[in-house]
């Protein structure tokens, strides 16, 4: 079985589409493959990607509206208590400016706009201004909304459901066993039920993952069938950042062909989702970024939440000449003439 796998990638790709689960060795060999497959690997991850999506890429704009200040002890991020980086720190932002980024998300033909605020759970004073806020992007800008808030309960996002938020992001961000090496302040089960209490609310889900944080295959296979199982629509793949300051700031163990090898394993075990390939791209994939796009459909364009990402036209650029179309709000794809237009906003 692993020759097999390891050697015919249409193989796998046929097995995605016709909705079957990869086999843990299957799996393996992915992310095992030599360098001479990687072409291979990405035109059969392509198939699966082209079959849901056709050759349209998504974008999503990020706004990090409250930032710093956790008191959680996420080993990666530069927002936890026990980060010594420094970054910019500041309460949730004023409604105005919340405005503000959802405008140059319009102006950016981006098909959700992502408030994020960091903290453990919002005060009931702060998930009163999101609220609020989300309200006021809908009325005046009609974006679909992805809101990333920390640990709700079923009351929470019922709450949010009835104020029109599309989508709650609240990642998974690695496996159950390997969850206590990054944080011990939460468990991967407490990230489970936010994930349920937002399905239960009628909510779509939006889960994913940080990869490259010293986890092993099988807990990079653990985080892809969890997502599967959970049933997630969207999947952000992130990929570690060692920022410094942080407990992680000497792990360096990705290059762009381990990043590409995950996007394929995530394609062919999530066939149908919308895959994300969100921070981290720009360090690690570096001049291979197009071809991410093979098994991935969806990037963020703008910064991320404390480092900054490549300039919008770039990413434009990098849309057009790889053959790809950006897929409007509605769906559709958006025309040529269009990114010129994107690009100057």
């Amino acid at each position: 079985m692993l020759k097999s796998a390891a050697l015919n990638w249409n193989e796998l790709a046929d097995r995605a589409l016709a909705g079957e689960l990869l086999t843990r060795e299957a799996a393996r060999a992915v992310l095992n493959a030599p360098d001479s497959s990687l072409l291979d690997q990405l035109a059969a991850a392509y198939r699966v990607r082209y079959h849901y999506w056709e050759n349209r890429v998504r974008l999503h704009f990020l706004l990090n509206a409250q930032s710093g200040l956790c008191p959680e002890d996420c080993h990666y991020c530069s927002q936890s208590k026990i980060s010594t980086a420094e970054i910019e720190k500041y309460p949730l932002l004023a409604k105005e400016k919340i405005l503000d980024a959802a405008a140059q998300a319009k102006k950016l033909q981006a098909g959700t706009f992502c408030m994020v605020i960091s903290g453990r759970s919002p005060s009931e004073r702060v998930f009163a201004q999101v609220l609020e806020a989300v309200q006021a992007v809908k009325a005046n800008y009609d974006l679909k909304i992805c809101a990333c808030l920390g640990l709700l309960t079923q009351e929470q996002t019922r709450r949010l459901a009835e104020v029109g938020v599309d989508r709650v992001n609240h990642n998974l961000n690695t496996s159950d066993d390997y969850y206590s090496q990054i944080c011990t302040t939460h468990t991967f089960g407490d990230r489970v039920a936010t994930v349920e209490n937002v399905k239960a609310a009628g909510i779509t889900t939006c889960s994913g993952g940080i990869i490259g944080m010293g986890e092993s295959d099988d807990d990079v296979i653990d985080l892809a069938f969890s997502l599967r199982e959970l049933n997630v629509t969207s999947v952000p793949l992130n990929f570690l950042i060692p920022i410094p300051g942080t407990p992680f700031e000497k792990i360096q163990e990705l290059n762009p062909r381990r990043c590409l090898r995950v996007l394929c394993l995530f394609r062919f075990v999530l066939p149908s989702q919308e895959i994300r390939i969100a921070g981290g791209r720009e360090v690690h994939l570096r001049s291979l970024q197009p071809l991410g796009l093979y098994p991935a459909n969806s990037i963020f364009i703008g910064d991320y939440l404390t480092t900054p990402g490549q300039a919008s036209h770039s990413d434009l650029e990098m849309i057009r000449d790889a053959g790809f179309v950006i897929e409007a709000p509605d769906g559709s794809p958006l025309e040529a003439e269009s990114f010129k237009f994107i690009a100057s906003a």
